[in-house]
Order: structure tokens, then C-alpha cells, then sequence
């Protein structure tokens, strides 16, 4: 296993002599946070993509995200809403590129499927009540950001439709938004730098 993992990581790294150009081939690795009201997540993201032209790319963002919403803790009682997705995602950046630059803005966008598990706990009645959830949905992503040689920066929003909750008889118990913002860093081997 040892010896796939370094094949791999030497044959990307032999990528990164092609400049950024049209026809190049990369991959990109993300870490970022997602902040919400009363609480927060984390998201790590694996993007392989392909540039079909000097300033545009495709590719498809392979992603997870777990986030906490809606912590109250009274000491007393207790409830939260905790989301836990995956996502496939085919993406489209533009870049505002110049010749000979290193530090390049890019917008983008794209569309694919999230699987989504939402779970609610609130003991504020001491019944220790959960409701669950845990589809498949159809969502998007709007973004933009920089990137400055190898690193790139950038803020997402991932749209998603709600989630009906159910306990455990399977009586409705409302909606939670699945939704949500994240900020990343994140760096990519293969396809050169931007300048030339």
C-alpha cells in the first residue's frame, strides 16, 4: 500500500513541470472550516481537474463536511443539529489571469449529489428526543477565491435543499437546513504555476 501511495505522489509531482495551460491536469487538496450560528464544521475537499482552456477548468470535487448548528446548553438541557455529507460535485472555475502572474482570482460553480445524515438531540423535556434523516439530494456550489502560486484560498457556498426530520416512529418533526458556507486553503499539484 506504502509503495502505491508514493507512485502516486511521484507521478503527480511530475505533473507540476506543464505549464497552466489548455489540455493540463491537476488536483487539488482543500481544508477548511464552515462557520454557523452556535457552533461550526470542518471540510476537507480532493479536486481533480482539467483545464479545457489557458484561463478555464473542470473538474469534479470530492468532498466531505461534518458541522455542528444550534448548540444550547443550559446545564440543565442539552440540544444540538449535527450534519454529517459527502459530496460528488462537477465543478467549472474561471480565472483572471494575466501573462506572467502568480496571484490569480477565480470564480466558479457546479452542481452534483450530496449525501446528507442530520441528527437533532434535545433532552430540554428530559425524554432525551433525537430525529434523523439521512438522504440523497440534489445541490450546487457558487465560489471564488485566489490562487497564488500553488496555494489557493477561496469561500463556497453549497446549496442544498432541507432535510425533513423523523423520530424514531417515523412522525415528521420539521425541517433543517443543510446549506452552507465554507472557507478554505488548500494547494494543488500538477499543471504548473500560473505565471510562465
Amino acid at each position: 500500500m506504502k509503495k502505491v501511495i508514493l507512485s502516486v505522489c511521484i507521478g503527480l509531482l511530475c505533473l507540476s513541470g506543464n505549464a497552466q495551460n489548455e489540455g493540463g491536469f491537476r488536483v487539488g487538496l482543500d481544508l477548511g472550516v464552515v462557520p454557523t450560528n452556535g457552533g461550526g464544521g470542518i471540510l476537507l475537499s480532493l479536486e481533480p481537474k482539467y483545464n479545457i482552456k489557458d484561463n478555464m477548468n473542470v473538474g469534479l470535487r470530492i468532498g466531505v463536511a461534518a458541522i455542528v448548528r444550534d448548540i444550547n446548553d443550559s446545564g440543565a438541557t442539552t440540544s444540538a443539529k449535527v450534519a454529517a455529507n459527502g459530496s460528488y460535485v462537477a465543478t467549472y472555475d474561471y480565472y483572471f489571469n494575466g501573462a506572467g502572474k502568480s496571484f490569480v482570482p477565480y470564480i466558479g460553480a457546479g452542481a452534483g449529489y450530496y449525501s446528507i445524515a442530520n441528527v437533532e438531540l434535545d433532552d430540554t423535556d428530559n425524554n432525551n428526543d433525537f430525529t434523523v434523516d439521512a438522504t440523497g439530494k440534489m445541490g450546487g456550489l457558487v465560489r471564488g477565491g485566489f490562487e497564488w502560486g500553488k496555494f489557493r484560498m477561496g469561500l463556497e457556498y453549497n446549496l442544498v435543499p432541507e432535510s425533513t426530520l423523523q423520530d424514531i416512529n417515523g412522525n415528521n418533526q420539521g425541517t433543517v437546513a443543510n446549506s452552507y458556507v465554507g472557507i478554505h486553503l488548500g494547494f494543488y499539484v500538477g499543471g504548473g504555476k500560473w505565471g510562465k
